[in-house]
């Protein structure tokens, strides 16, 4: 159970919200700490796999949060918890691990379709830092205000990108299980045989 910084659970909500936004909570630190030690490791192969594996689970996170109804901060400004996490280092070592795969496009709207090239380092690392916002202020006893961040920010910015990263490593696995070729992707994909070739999973 995840407490705050003075030993006692979150508080200034009812039960029931406690209990989900400490299920949220918990589900935001793991991904956080997978996705560190994933890049910590810097074993591309496994990489594929173990990503998108964090991506779904955090993403069922988002669709939770998605579905309840608006939740409402106490104040009307943020309370300052502190500076940004630093995922310079975390942005780079994801970019050297992926390699080739790393540059990738979706559409950001498909109701506007306009493809959009983006590099998975920088979208793993910018879903990161909106979720690691969200836990600070849980952390700091902020549960109403961790609850509103993380499901403005999943409806806002790091929904889209999760679910676009989600088809990028699926994309990925897929190529490297069916040994399909997908237009417009030859180059990038070419090489997941590769990267994958040491990932005992696949």
């Amino acid at each position: 159970m995840i407490q705050t910084a003075s030993g006692a659970a979150p508080g200034g909500v009812d039960p029931q919200t406690a209990d989900f936004a400490e299920q949220i909570a918990d589900q935001v630190e793991s991904f956080l700490l997978a996705l560190r030690a994933v890049a910590q490791e810097g074993d591309g192969g496994r990489a594929i796999s173990l990503l998108l594996l964090e991506v779904s689970q955090v993403l069922l996170a988002g669709a939770r949060l998605g579905a309840q109804s608006d939740f409402e901060p106490r104040q009307e400004y943020q309370p300052d918890v502190g500076p940004e996490a630093d995922v310079d280092e975390l942005r780079l070592r994801l970019a050297t691990m992926l390699g080739p795969v790393d540059t990738y496009s979706f559409v950001f709207d498909p109701y506007v379709p306009e493809v959009v090239d983006s590099q998975l380092s920088d979208d793993l690392s910018a879903i990161a830092t909106d979720l690691e916002n969200g836990l600070r202020h849980y952390r700091s006893g902020n549960v109403d205000e961790a609850l509103w961040w993380w499901q403005f920010s999943y409806v806002s910015s790091w929904g889209n990108l999760a679910g676009a990263v989600l088809n990028a490593l699926l994309t990925v696995v897929a190529h490297d299980r069916l040994d399909s070729e997908v237009p417009g992707e030859g180059d990038q994909l070419a090489v997941a045989d590769e990267i994958l070739a040491d990932d005992p999973t696949t």
